[in-house]
């Protein structure tokens, strides 16, 4: 038995508030070589039905009687929509489609949605369904468009599925939706008229007399994918500006309040505005998505990505003192920032210990650096660092197992060079440029 055999009586079928809630929308002139829907609903409408239909033959057929004018009558109540819808041969069959109505609960969260949101209330009386209106509406839990096999056939004829006077009568309220989404809210179990009065009931009522449901957060993975042919198409990407846009400028007449540093705020902005931009290329550029994730920075980390950008000597002080370095430490971190990123700097401030197998990599990279009369004399100086004997020059093996150089300054170790795979290369970097 149908579980929508409740609701088979062929007269009105009274709303929940005792309003007779039916329309009969007389029949269409035929279409020959129009569309069937033009809004982005009225499309949503049909796909439900060519995705439910077993038989595209009588999808195909059905389309062909509604071009023609072989559907009478449409009665629309909650639940179920109705015609006359005849044969070429001129036999009348009755046809119904019932789609299942939103519970209490359901239309409880769709007008607890609606009236928070004044833009979706002038939508609907404007006879428009904003996608949006109904992306929220799914995120409070209520589907209001039909999905893949909500639409339960029911025809005279006795076919078991989608007939071709039920997709006939399914193409038809497609034209009747495009006019007005109201027709949809019918089947879901409320009329124009009921639907309105909520709505004006509920906004004028004070905000705490009733409690909206509270909204499961975002939409499932699954039910985005499916509405990809149902929403409309995005915009095409806006063309990415030459540099990135200049912020306002700070120095204005009035005083800025205690603590406030215009300059070190002009420089954060001038910053963001930089880094937005090259997020924005990176993110467009062909082959973004292969790529892995970038490093995410801690926030001392950033103070050297920043300071390293800075020629402001008050705003790098300030940036010392928030990181916890002293002047000259940020200094050279920032000098390793400039040869390779936030690896570089990992380099500078963490000692880590090789496991046997990295160690002995790192030993058979060393041993084939050279050739025997090349090879210079190592000293470890640590888990990852290896000194040259009596050249003030050290390297240090990454966790990627990358050679980086360092040089010997004021009794302190500082940064030299870019990495490189190979340590005799990464090496040469640095004592070549001392020899010139």
């Amino acid at each position: 038995m149908s579980t929508y055999d409740s609701e088979r009586s062929s007269g009105p079928n009274p709303d929940a508030d005792g309003d007779s809630e039916e329309r009969v929308f007389a029949a269409l002139a035929p279409a020959p070589g129009r569309g069937f829907a033009g809004t982005w609903w009225g499309r949503a409408w049909l796909k439900a039905l060519e995705e439910t239909a077993l038989d595209g033959r009588q999808l195909k057929k059905g389309r062909r009687y509604a071009r023609e004018g072989a559907v009478g009558a449409v009665s629309v109540r909650p639940g179920r929509i109705t015609a006359v819808v005849r044969d070429p041969d001129g036999t009348s069959y009755r046809s119904d489609v019932m789609l299942q109505r939103l519970s209490e609960d359901g239309w409880d969260g769709f007008l607890a949605m609606a009236v928070e949101r004044a833009g979706h209330v002038a939508a609907l009386l404007d006879r428009d369904m904003p996608p949006h209106l109904v992306e929220d509406a799914a995120t409070a839990g209520v589907e209001l468009l039909p999905g893949l096999g909500d639409l339960e056939p029911e025809c005279s004829c006795e076919a078991w599925d989608h007939c071709s006077h039920t997709a006939a009568l399914c193409y038809q309220v497609a034209r009747l939706l495009d006019e007005d989404p109201f027709v949809l809210f019918l089947m879901r179990g409320r009329g124009e008229r009921a639907l309105l009065r909520e709505l004006e009931e509920r906004s004028a009522a004070p905000a705490s007399s009733y409690a909206p449901p509270v909204a499961p957060l975002g939409v499932a993975a699954v039910d985005a994918f499916a509405a990809r042919d149902i929403v409309p198409p995005l915009p095409p990407v806006p063309e990415i500006p030459r540099e990135p846009g200049t912020p306002p400028r700070l120095d204005t007449e009035s005083d800025p309040a205690p603590g406030v540093d215009p300059a070190a705020l002009e420089f954060l902005a001038a910053d963001a505005a930089r880094r937005a931009w090259a997020l924005l290329a990176e993110a467009l550029a062909p082959g973004h998505e292969l790529q892995p994730p970038g490093w995410e920075l801690t926030e001392a980390q950033d103070a050297v990505r920043l300071a390293a950008g800075c020629e402001d000597r008050r705003v790098r002080e300030r940036l010392a003192a928030g990181s916890g370095r002293r002047a000259a430490e940020l200094e050279v971190a920032v000098r390793a920032w400039r040869h390779g990123g936030a690896p570089a700097l990992a380099v500078l401030e963490e000692e880590w210990t090789p496991g046997p197998e990295a160690l002995a990599r790192a030993r058979d990279a060393l041993a084939r650096a050279w050739q025997d009369e090349e090879r210079p004399a190592l000293r470890s100086a640590g888990p990852n660092r290896w000194t040259v004997l009596g050249s003030g020059v050290q390297l240090r093996l990454d966790r990627d197992g990358r050679w980086w150089p360092y040089r010997e300054e004021g009794g302190a170790w500082v940064p030299a060079g870019p990495a490189d795979a190979d340590p005799g290369a990464a090496l040469a970097g640095v004592t070549g440029a001392e020899e010139g």
